[in-house]
């Protein structure tokens, strides 16, 4: 399926090594699931490289741009818990964007997503993103694939300063190309043939380029306990 919502906050990061097993839980217990709490966040995901740098890629879907400049989020921005600002410090070569959600189409989840950044002349938006979809919309019927999208970051709310960021350089992202397979293979191949088609539109040595394993996901999905309860017999 596509992303969900029409929003977006994606994260790249390093982490030092003495700092990757407490990064994990504090993802997996305490951050990831604050994050979904946020009224309007609708999923977050983390990744780890196959190849590619940074080595971690986490994806929040937000159901609107307006959730990502909201007072709920910014609230959290800056009141970072204890656990937050300890993990934090250990964070290395971080890229984050707030996007827009421009383009998502998918049969389903996949297993592997690779990510593809780079800059554009704002000039040349429109015409380069008719391309990219033009050419996405190929791509997601290729074997093994599960979902493409694109992204577009909007600066200022990528840029804005808070507490959480206080202190550590952020680079952010202009556009964001995801391809979502069923196997490492399928999504690297799927990002080949996607930045063949556009070489006249996009140098290949302006991409960033990263292949990630999904390690964990988290939907704001309520269920009804009862849904789960036996019957009586």
């Amino acid at each position: 399926m596509g992303l969900l919502g029409k929003a977006v906050v994606a994260i790249w990061n390093d982490i030092l090594p003495e700092g990757r097993e407490n990064f994990i839980e504090w993802h997996n217990r305490e951050h990831i699931p604050e994050r979904v709490a946020i009224p309007g966040f609708l999923r977050g995901r983390r990744y780890v490289a196959e190849y590619g740098s940074p080595e971690y890629f986490t994806l929040y879907e937000a159901a609107t741009g307006a959730v990502l400049t909201g007072p709920a989020y910014l609230e959290r921005l800056n009141s970072p818990t204890p656990w937050t600002r300890q993990s934090t410090a250990d964070f290395r070569n971080t890229v984050r964007g707030v996007c827009g959600t421009e383009y998502s189409r998918g049969s389903g989840d996949g297993g592997f997503i690779l990510t593809l950044r780079f800059d554009a002349d704002q000039s040349r938006r429109a015409a380069l993103e008719r391309a990219i979809v033009a050419e996405l919309e190929t791509v997601g019927r290729l074997k093994g694939v599960s979902g493409a999208h694109l992204c577009i970051a909007d600066s200022a709310a990528s840029g804005l300063e808070t507490a959480e960021r206080k202190g550590r350089q952020v680079g952010v992202p202009n556009w964001i190309i995801l391809i979502e397979g069923s196997s490492a293979a399928a999504s690297d191949a799927a990002g080949l043939a996607l930045m063949s088609a556009l070489s006249s539109e996009i140098a290949a040595d302006t991409v960033e380029k990263g292949l990630y394993r999904l390690e964990f996901s988290l939907v704001d999905f309520p269920v009804d306990d009862a849904h789960f309860e036996r019957k009586a017999s």
